[in-house]
Formats: C-alpha cells, sequence, structure tokens
C-alpha cells in the first residue's frame, strides 16, 4: 500500500514524512502549476499546535511523494506570500519565483534583439534564473514599458513566437516552443484515471491575421510607426471565418508578421481540444510533460481520444481524507508540434 509523504521546508524549519509519517500536523496541501498562470502557488492548512511557523517573505521549498520512495520529487520554489491564523487551523499560501516578475517594472527599448534576449534581459531584473530561453522571432525594435510587469511582457513575447513559458520547481525560468524531447507519460482509462473531463470543441477563430509597424522606409512621407502600404507587413494563417485581427508595433517585418500568425493559429488549433483528468498523486508529472491517454472510450461525434496530449497545468492535492490525488489539465497537439516531439 502505498502511503503519501511530503517534505516542506520554510525558512529553517522541515517538516518530513517520510521520517515520522504520523506526526505531521498537515490537514491539507495543494500545489497548483500552470502554463497559463505566470506564478504557481501552494496552500498548507494545518493544526495549531506543532506546525510550521511562517511568515510573508519566507523561502518555501516542496517535495512529494510516498513513504518508501529513495527520493521524494521537488514541485515547488517559492516564498510565503499569506499566512492566515484561525481558531483551529492555520493557512499558509506562497507563490513560485515566477512572483518576482510579477513585481518587476522595466522601463527600456531594445534594438535589433531577439524575444529571448528580452526575457533574459527581464529575467536579470527580476534576480530570477533562467533554465531554458530560445531566441524566437527578432524584433529591430521593442520596447517594455513600465506600464505592465516584466511576466506580462514574457507573456506577450511567448504569444507572438508560439512559446510556453513557466518557472521550474527550482525556481528557474523556461522559454521554449513545444518541440524536442519531451517525456510521455501514459494514462490508461480503468487503470491510472480516477476521474475525466474531455472537450472537443471549435477553434475561437479560423485565420489569424497579424498587421505589424513601417520601419519608415517608405521615404520621406513615411513615418517610423506609420505606413500607407500595410501589405509587406501583414501575416495570415489558418482558413475560414471568423478571423482573429492581431495588431502589434512589434511586428516590424513582413518574416515577423508572419510567424506570428502561424504561433496563434496554431495555438488556437491546440486550445479547442482541452480536458482534465484526475490520477494517483504523480508528482513527476512537470508542466510541457505529455500524456498519452489509452483505452478511453468513443464518445458519439467525437474524434478519437487516445493520443498525446501537451500538460498545461497540474495541481496536487494531499489531504486526510481523499489523500494523495493529482488533477492534469491537458490541450491537444498541432501538426507540426506532434511531428517533432519524439
Amino acid at each position: 500500500m502505498l502511503r503519501p509523504a511530503y517534505r516542506i521546508v520554510i525558512g529553517d524549519q522541515v517538516v518530513d514524512t517520510t521520517q515520522e509519517p504520523k506526526a505531521s500536523t498537515a490537514v491539507e496541501l495543494a500545489v497548483r502549476l500552470d502554463l497559463d498562470t505566470p506564478a504557481d502557488g501552494f496552500t498548507l492548512v494545518q493544526g495549531q499546535v506543532g506546525g510550521l511557523r511562517a511568515a510573508p517573505g519566507d523561502d518555501v521549498s516542496i517535495d512529494l511523494g510516498y513513504v518508501g520512495d529513495t527520493s521524494l520529487v521537488r514541485v515547488l520554489t517559492g516564498t510565503v506570500v499569506d499566512v492566515e491564523p484561525g481558531l483551529e487551523t492555520k493557512r499558509i499560501a506562497g507563490l513560485s519565483r515566477g512572483n518576482a516578475l510579477l513585481r518587476t517594472f522595466v522601463d527600456r527599448t531594445f534594438e535589433d534583439t531577439t524575444a529571448g534576449d528580452i526575457v533574459r534581459a527581464l529575467a536579470n531584473e527580476a534576480e530570477v534564473d533562467v533554465e531554458r530561453v530560445q531566441d524566437g522571432l527578432t524584433f529591430p525594435a521593442y520596447v517594455v514599458d513600465g506600464r505592465r510587469d516584466a511576466a506580462r511582457h514574457i507573456r506577450d513575447l511567448g504569444y507572438l513566437c508560439g512559446f510556453d513559458t513557466w518557472t521550474t520547481s527550482a525556481g528557474a525560468l523556461v522559454f521554449e516552443p513545444l518541440t524536442g524531447n519531451r517525456t510521455v507519460h501514459v494514462l490508461k482509462y480503468g487503470e491510472h484515471v480516477l476521474a475525466a473531463t474531455l472537450q472537443h470543441g471549435q477553434q475561437s477563430a479560423g485565420t489569424v491575421q497579424t498587421w505589424g509597424e513601417s520601419r519608415g522606409s517608405g521615404g520621406d512621407k513615411s513615418w517610423a510607426w506609420l505606413t500607407k502600404d500595410f501589405s509587406a507587413l501583414r501575416g495570415s494563417a489558418g482558413s475560414g471565418p471568423p478571423t482573429l485581427l492581431v495588431e502589434s508595433g512589434a511586428l516590424r517585418t513582413g518574416q515577423a508578421a508572419a510567424k506570428a500568425a502561424t504561433a496563434i493559429a496554431a495555438a488556437l488549433t491546440a486550445n479547442a481540444i482541452r480536458g482534465r483528468v484526475r490520477i494517483q498523486g504523480r508528482p513527476v508529472l512537470k508542466l510541457g510533460d505529455l500524456v498519452r491517454l489509452e483505452k478511453f472510450p468513443d464518445r458519439a461525434g467525437v474524434d478519437e481520444l487516445d493520443g498525446n496530449y501537451q500538460v498545461r497545468a497540474l495541481r496536487h492535492r494531499l489531504d486526510k481524507v481523499g489523500g494523495f490525488v493529482t488533477d492534469v489539465d491537458f490541450r491537444g497537439l498541432t501538426g507540426s508540434a506532434a511531428g517533432s516531439l519524439t
């Protein structure tokens, strides 16, 4: 029988249930990881007697697994942001290192640089470590303004490049497309899956058109932010109605506009197939990994569901009533992404 275990470090305090599985005062532990939010988070509810002490700003690390495992798996590194003492329990909440990006504001203009270089510069300003950052699009000029935080700017760049961005369990930043080698986790219906919700919907847009700005190369009657003919600065991808129009001053070349249109159209296609499965707690699952659904029953009017999907969000929950479960949110893969993965 598997017995859930965890190790939580807050400041210089440690609770490790692999050593004393009956000594925990935790009532509930939930860890939320999501590619579509700028910062992951956790909530720890514990009894008032013998629990961990915490204050906003304390460093936190959380490892999950089972008693008898050779090692637990790190799922989050971050800081405490809120402590709520109650009569019977105390609630401690925190965020991942992505919170530093949310609290960083920069005013800077980048010239002839890549999206990856901009991301690295913003991570450096926020004092966030970088694990993997790919270059993506090249921008003749890109303005980072202090009206929006660094996390928002990074996500805007990811939107144009077709890249995902998240912080790893160790707190380092990743900015990359869904390509290359990815870990695949097999989830079989009737064997691993406790509950499932699957949705195969219509794309929110059939065609994507991107519009950029002039570089001021149209002669002496041209302004750097205006051109008489946008045809050379327009990108298009997909087909059919409705049409999604995307305007961005950063897209100052036809090549950049075309690549951005392709990336956005691919994301819309992938988002048409989304779902969630609940499984026994599996901390080895990571954001950006793939899950392979197998032996799922056919649904009337829905294409075959078995296949590979990208993990978009994870919620690990451990409590004394329901045990240790993991909810996995996933979405479909585009043809190009599926062909590039092994």
